[in-house]
């Protein structure tokens, strides 16, 4: 109960900042892979993005795995138009932060993605990733793909599963399918290529994610 009531809340979707109709410059290359940030992508290549807290560890954790072309990260699953960094962490979009990840599915799975998901963060804290607190940090499968949308919900009851099994959970991710994406600011892309010493808040639970049979 004591939780639950200290769990940040969305904003109303009538209360939500205004944003604005211009789109935000997107640098034109991934700072480590040299792809492209911003579509279109080759032909074969597929998307998905995840929340996982900070956006900043998350990234870096996709674009180390062999098979995915490009990353980014941006904010997705609210409400504001084109928001700024500021007006996400007030709360008052709805968004969460999100990592885009373009791969090639014929390199990588995407189990593949998902164990690195589930396993690189703990997605049982509602709207916190640790002592980053605040609906923008929540855990979260958002696609574009019906194919995609369908094997995350099989995903999350995986490890659901497996994290009760040791005691753990429940998990809190949601799973849905994201209607749009807005790059976040140039400084924020790829940011710990940047700044190797910066700030990662991310840590997993220790529980292996289970493939499918």
């Amino acid at each position: 109960m004591f939780r639950d009531w200290m769990q940040p809340q969305m904003v109303d979707p009538e209360r939500a900042l205004p944003g604005r109709a211009e789109a935000r410059p997107v640098p034109e290359r991934h700072a480590v892979l040299g792809t492209p940030l911003a579509p279109p992508y080759p032909d074969g290549m597929e998307v998905i993005h995840f929340g996982m807290g900070c956006f900043w560890g998350a990234e870096r954790l996709f674009w180390q795995l062999d098979g995915v072309y490009s990353s980014s990260v941006g904010y997705g699953a609210g409400y504001t138009p084109n928001p700024a960094y500021r007006e996400v962490c007030s709360e008052q979009t709805g968004h969460a932060e999100l990592v885009r990840v373009v791969f090639d599915p014929r390199r990588v799975s995407l189990e593949g993605l998902f164990r690195t998901f589930w396993e690189g963060h703990d997605p049982t804290q509602g709207m916190r990733q640790g002592n980053d607190v605040g609906t923008q940090y929540r855990s979260g499968i958002y696609t574009v793909d019906p194919a995609h949308y369908e094997a995350a919900l099989a995903s999350r009851e995986r490890f659901n599963a497996a994290l009760q099994a040791a005691g753990l959970g429940p998990v809190t991710t949601e799973i849905r399918e994201l209607e749009a994406y807005y790059f976040a600011e140039d400084y924020h892309q790829q940011y710990l290529a940047k700044v190797p010493d910066g700030y990662c808040g991310l840590g997993g639970l220790r529980v292996a994610y289970p493939s499918p049979v």
